[in-house]
């Protein structure tokens, strides 16, 4: 059986963000033949379209690495009501040269926590805008918006009890969607 493989895109670069222990913790609830693999966007430089005719080689190994993948999964918190910039440069990078975008069909997941009471609400909205134009196809429902607590994780980085079966009816779902839209 061929592994389906999952690029992860956290929206944070901050080591011990929450987001990415969210991204490591839901790829322990996906099934054995799911391999998740985040991204590295901290090394992208600001998208500038100047560059789209010799782009970095962080920027080649990004599109690559959505390009060979059976799905997405995008992770983020929420800055000042929006997804984070570090997201939206690596998508800008990635939409790039025009009518070449590595987005184009894939399969894609979206989730974020954050400390405030409406999780990443509007930072997913705002993602799941920009994921449409770009024509990915971002699984609908069910929404997840969490807000941080101390029991989010267990002390292993798995996700806790209190968490774990709304989570995984989430991993569930996206699971069944990748194998329905992956190519």
């Amino acid at each position: 059986m061929t592994p389906y493989q999952i690029t992860v895109l956290v929206g944070s670069l901050r080591q011990d963000s929450y987001n990415r222990r969210l991204a490591d913790a839901m790829a322990m609830l996906a099934p054995s033949d799911f391999v998740f693999e985040q991204a590295q966007l901290g090394d992208l430089p600001l998208y500038n379209q100047d560059d789209d005719a010799y782009q970095a080689p962080a920027v080649i190994r990004l599109q690559s690495q959505i390009k060979s993948a059976h799905g997405l999964l995008f992770v983020t918190p929420e800055y000042n009501r929006s997804m984070p910039g570090v997201l939206k440069n690596a998508i800008d990078h990635a939409s790039r040269p025009y009518g070449q975008s590595a987005w184009t069909g894939k399969a894609a997941g979206v989730i974020g926590v954050s400390v405030g009471a409406i999780g990443t609400a509007l930072a997913q909205q705002h993602l799941r805008s920009v994921l449409a134009y770009l024509d990915v196809k971002t699984l609908a429902q069910p929404e997840v918006y969490l807000q941080y607590n101390d029991n989010l994780f267990d002390p292993s980085g798995a996700i806790g009890e209190h968490s774990k079966a709304f989570l995984q009816g989430w991993m569930d779902r996206y699971v069944a969607w990748v194998k329905q839209h992956a190519g």
